[in-house]
């Protein structure tokens, strides 16, 4: 209850996609918490193409506590969240999965504990030594154990947690949205990313998640969700001195290492070229592998396809051309006047030509500042 005896505002932030079949079970549990808040339930959707969107403005026309958030143009996990929370009215944020593997009835466990303890974040946690764990693998659950380890690393001030990858948490806004504002909308695990800005500023702790299995849907953990917390945390090991999507870029470029060296042993060992004709060719599939990879993961939410790829894989050749000729410039003179060793000069022509790329790449490509 509120100094004027109205119920506590309570908004409910659950990001959607495709995620049709679930919402109206999930309005249905959470609308239960009616008599103990004033209840908003925001449902952040990113243009769902099985209907959920209309499912929702239909439950809106129903349910005074229903809202709804279309976005179109603008994608993704975190950036959902984000905008669910800046968008949210409540004295409580309360950030849930809405695919019924949050149960609803842990929304009040969260809300009350963290009332009661005076924290300004409380975390759903799926490892917490009285959680139980139903909705994931073996597999998922080893992969999470050990991301969690890493982080933990990467987090000291918050080495007390359990659950950095959490998507169920409660939180004050005045205390957590100056924090919230910082968050990189790319990622897709938006409570590590809120906890490495914060650094150990927010009074932080857990109570237990009994994660369900999914009952319809989906799941959407793919290769992007895992690049995108290996960046994230390397990121934060960094001490975040180094722009985000330069880590993700530096990662696809050491995949582009390895091509480059392949093809250029190739070249020279199996075809016979000369050093300079060999550093070519190996530039050029090198880049073109990291023109392919980055843009499924470093820049998926400016991702390209069908003929905007081809375009933008000409135009990356075009803008990267420079880097690359000095790749070969630099590569070629270490290696004739520095020394005969091909893969020191190799690496260092490497050099050169990443800085240009992530630079002219980002700008040019895809229309990345």
């Amino acid at each position: 209850m509120t100094d004027a005896g109205q119920l506590m505002r309570l908004s409910v932030v659950l990001p959607t996609f495709n995620e049709c079949d679930n919402v109206e079970p999930m309005v249905n549990a959470l609308l239960s918490l009616g008599d103990q808040y004033d209840l908003e339930l925001l449902f952040v959707d990113d243009d769902s193409n099985d209907g959920t969107s209309e499912k929702v403005r239909h439950l809106a026309h129903h349910h005074d506590s229903v809202r709804l958030i279309r976005r179109v143009g603008r994608f993704g996990l975190s950036s959902a969240i984000k905008e669910g929370i800046l968008d949210a009215t409540g004295d409580v944020v309360v950030v849930m999965d809405s695919d019924g593997q949050h149960e609803p009835a842990a929304v009040a466990q969260a809300v009350s504990a963290l009332l009661a303890s005076g924290s300004d974040l409380m975390i759903g946690s799926r490892f917490h030594h009285q959680a139980s764990i139903q909705g994931l693998s073996e597999q998922r659950e080893r992969n999470s154990t050990w991301a969690n380890a890493v982080a933990r690393f990467s987090l000291p001030r918050y080495r007390h947690l359990t659950d950095y990858m959490s998507g169920f948490f409660a939180l004050r806004p005045e205390r957590c949205l100056p924090f919230v504002r910082q968050v990189d909308v790319n990622g897709f695990k938006f409570l590590y990313e809120l906890l490495a800005i914060s650094h150990g500023h927010l009074a932080v702790a857990e109570v237990p998640l009994r994660f369900q299995p999914r009952t319809a849907g989906e799941s959407k953990l793919n290769l992007a969700v895992i690049w995108d917390l290996g960046v994230s945390i390397l990121h934060t090991l960094l001490l975040r001195m180094v722009p985000r999507r330069a880590v993700s870029f530096a990662l696809v470029g050491a995949t582009g290492i390895g091509i480059h060296l392949l093809v250029f042993a190739v070249m020279q060992q199996a075809v016979g070229l000369s050093f300079e004709q060999a550093q070519v060719v190996a530039v050029v599939c090198a880049g073109c592998s990291n023109y392919l990879i980055n843009n499924v993961l470093t820049f998926r939410s400016q991702q390209l396809s069908g003929m905007a790829l081809v375009f933008g894989l000409v135009r990356f050749l075009l803008v990267t051309s420079l880097g690359m000729a000095a790749n070969v410039g630099v590569s070629s003179a270490f290696f004739r006047q520095v020394s005969p060793q091909p893969l020191l000069a190799l690496l260092a022509g490497i050099a050169v030509d990443f800085v240009w790329k992530y630079a002219a790449s980002s700008r040019f490509v895809w229309n990345s500042p």
